[in-house]
């Protein structure tokens, strides 16, 4: 009776998971398939998804290939992670469901049992058996539910899977697999994509909650007629509970905190899985790493230098250390941005990686502006900490971080070159490459402290996209601009800033750019309005939305006196500092009833700038990157301007091999500074090749 009831149960959860699986899949094709449908009906839409190759609509943290002019500069290493993704390509990976045999995938090797096992990451894998599914997370959606159902199943459930799956050897029969839309990796993907995403999207964590919650309820029927059936076994075992339950809640602790599972590395000489310890933190399976993780997992050295600015906030200036080096690069991000971007595109691709690899010591800047508010007061108001405009990050964030950046490469060049002469003279050089927003901030640096008689310690600027001019723009900008000029005495007491506010959704907003995807017809039609928003530009901006830096736990946000100062300055039409609103406020900070016009002040530049435009940019035009290059230009700076085929996101989103290469080449036309031998090492060389010419 016990097995026909156990039978009758098994079939009839398994109909209702099926039931459940294709009624889900269906609705999610049937969205996927009416936004084709509105795709196909919607003007200028080849344009905007042109740059989107195969509608991956996030960027891939890798290169597709080495670029030319990278050809002697790349490590063993890099050159090592290449070649496994050389024949690699994302856009033509298949999509199966749990139930396809996977034998066939895999090569037949002593790794391939590792490799089904393994993802190289701190989640657990999804194919396990159906018997052994249960909640340790159930629905963020359902939440009485999950409250009322999964946390006891969960409590329960998790003393009996783990241990029994820690113990298992790869001589076990191959289990059923979970249904779930996955890709299917190579072996060769499998290194690569440690550094892709990794989360969930919000119809694949419904799927997972829904069977979850079914494996629940059955579940719990079935205990129910075992205790009907089997009284007797049952009684005893609830006697045995009663009996010793310190020990119970102590192997409940144990599994449920520190679980082990399985897990092997492809190319290690012992391939047999160990276990590992995982923590389960992420349980809502969002993508949150950092800039640090994607460099260290990418083989690079890191190190994070904490800066306090003169006002009290605290910004990360995150390198790629070279620390002998005796030229340095500093990468300054944009406007809702972070260093993220100067890594986002893998070993080959970004301009951070390409400058170590040229032999730069590497700093990656973040301007101050993120919703976990780092300062130092830590009981600062969000009015307070938001109250900054452009002009703080031109003279308080850059300025900073520079000085920093001398402090460290001063005090290193001194340690490992101590024979070195020791003067005023910079002993490193510096470039600098800013884009958008960090363009004007480094332009305005240069000036402010060219007005104030201090040194800059720059030698070159390679400006991006540079903000600064706006008076040319699209029409939705210019209804913004009117917008916050009309509401600027109201708003900053209600809106100090612009981001998401809760933790639920900027989690939803993670997952939601794992949905566009995996379905790409709805991220083409999210990345269509997206671009109709800007006028038209075909960045990817599906892909931004989809990095790490736009997680649950924090983001990057635009304070409201940095949209209100960039609305001034469209209006103006000059690439003007802050405006404070009134003659006596304008009078205390720049000592004139009108803000410093910076534009009157280009010919202070004393160092070559290098201005690139995009023709696709419909967020700053090339004709507003040409009107700094005029002013430059007839102000007698050492200037040149460039223009290619790229969107506003491109400069930094996307790799162009294009691109790269030219901004490598203005770097490069800085010589690194020479050493200099001290005194006294000069004299006895000087009396050694006397001494010589002699003899």
């Amino acid at each position: 009776m016990q097995r026909l009831v156990d039978n009758a149960l098994a079939v009839t959860k398994e109909s209702v998971k099926t039931f459940t699986y294709e009624s889900l899949n269906n609705i999610a094709r049937l969205i996927n398939g009416v936004s084709a449908l509105l795709l196909t009906i919607l003007p200028g839409k080849a344009n905007i998804l042109e740059g989107v190759q195969g509608w991956e609509l996030r960027p891939t943290f890798r290169g597709p290939r080495f670029p030319r002019w990278m050809g002697n500069g790349v490590s063993s290493f890099n050159q090592f992670i290449h070649e496994l993704s050389v024949d690699s390509d994302t856009s033509s990976i298949d999509y199966s469901s749990g139930e396809d045999d996977l034998d066939g995938v895999y090569p037949a090797s002593p790794s391939s049992y590792g490799s089904r096992i393994s993802r190289t990451s701190t989640r657990i894998k999804n194919d396990w058996h159906w018997t052994d599914w249960m909640a340790f997370i159930f629905s963020w959606i359902l939440l009485p539910a999950r409250f009322l159902l999964g946390i006891p199943f969960l409590l329960f459930r998790l003393l009996n899977i783990w241990g029994p799956r820690a113990s298992s050897d790869p001589g076990s029969p191959r289990p059923r697999h979970f249904h779930s839309f996955r890709k299917v990796h190579t072996p060769k993907d499998h290194v690569v994509h440690r550094t892709t995403d990794k989360r969930r999207g919000v119809i694949e964590d419904l799927h997972l909650a829904i069977e979850i919650f079914i494996e629940a309820i059955f579940d719990m029927f079935h205990k129910a007629a075992h205790c009907v059936l089997s009284p007797f076994e049952a009684f005893s075992i609830f006697v045995k509970w009663l009996s010793c339950p310190s020990v119970g809640v102590k192997d409940f602790k144990d599994n449920v905190i520190n679980a082990s599972v399985p897990t092997a590395t492809l190319g290690d000489n012992d391939p047999a899985p160990r276990e590992r310890n995982l923590t389960l933190h992420h349980s809502l399976n969002t993508d949150a790493r950092t800039c640090k993780d994607v460099i260290t997992e990418l083989g690079y050295p890191y190190e994070a230098i904490h800066v306090i600015t003169a006002d009290g906030y605290v910004l990360l200036l995150e390198r790629i250390p070279r620390r002998d080096a005796r030229k340095a690069v500093y990468l300054q991000h944009g406007i809702l941005d972070s260093s993220m971007g100067w890594v986002s595109n893998g070993i080959v691709g970004s301009p951070a990686f390409a400058a170590f690899d040229q032999g730069y010591d590497v700093y990656l800047g973040n301007f101050r502006g993120l919703v976990s508010r780092e300062h130092v007061d830590k009981n600062i108001s969000s009015r307070q900490y938001w109250r900054y405009s452009i002009n703080e990050h031109g003279t308080e964030d850059i300025p900073a971080m520079i000085e920093k950046i001398h402090e460290v490469k001063t005090a290193e060049l001194k340690i490992s070159q101590p024979d070195e002469e020791t003067n005023d003279e910079q002993p490193y050089k510096l470039c600098a490459i800013s884009h958008s927003m960090g363009g004007a901030g480094m332009l305005m640096y240069v000036i402010t402290r060219r007005i104030e008689e201090k040194p800059h310690r720059l030698s070159r600027l390679v400006l991006l996209s540079p903000a600064g001019f706006h008076d040319d723009s699209t029409f939705v900008f210019t209804m913004m601009e009117y917008l916050f000029l009309f509401l600027a005495p109201i708003l900053p007491l209600l809106v100090p800033a612009f981001y998401i506010p809760t933790r639920f959704f900027r989690m939803l907003l993670n997952k939601l750019a794992r949905d566009f995807h995996n379905y790409p017809a709805v991220g083409g039609l999210v990345q269509t309005l997206m671009s109709y928003f800007v006028g038209g530009d075909s960045s990817n901006w599906i892909g931004v939305l989809g990095l790490p830096h736009y997680n649950m736990n924090d983001m990057p946000g635009v304070s409201f006196r940095v949209a209100h100062h960039l609305a001034q300055i469209k209006h103006t039409g000059k690439f003007r500092m802050y405006d404070y609103g009134s003659t006596s406020a304008n009078m205390e900070v720049y000592g004139s009833p009108e803000p410093l016009d910076l534009g009157e002040y280009y010919g202070l530049i004393d160092i070559p700038v290098d201005l690139v435009a995009g023709r696709k940019d419909q967020v700053i035009r090339p004709r507003m990157v040409r009107k700094h290059y005029k002013l430059m230009k007839g102000s007698g700076v050492d200037v040149s301007y460039s223009e290619f085929e790229y969107a506003h996101l491109d400069f930094t989103f996307s790799h162009h091999e294009e691109l790269l290469a030219y901004v490598m080449s203005r770097l490069l036309l800085v010589e690194p500074a020479p050493k200099r031998q001290s005194g006294q090492k000069a004299l006895r060389l000087k009396r050694k090749d006397w001494r010589t010419l002699n003899c």
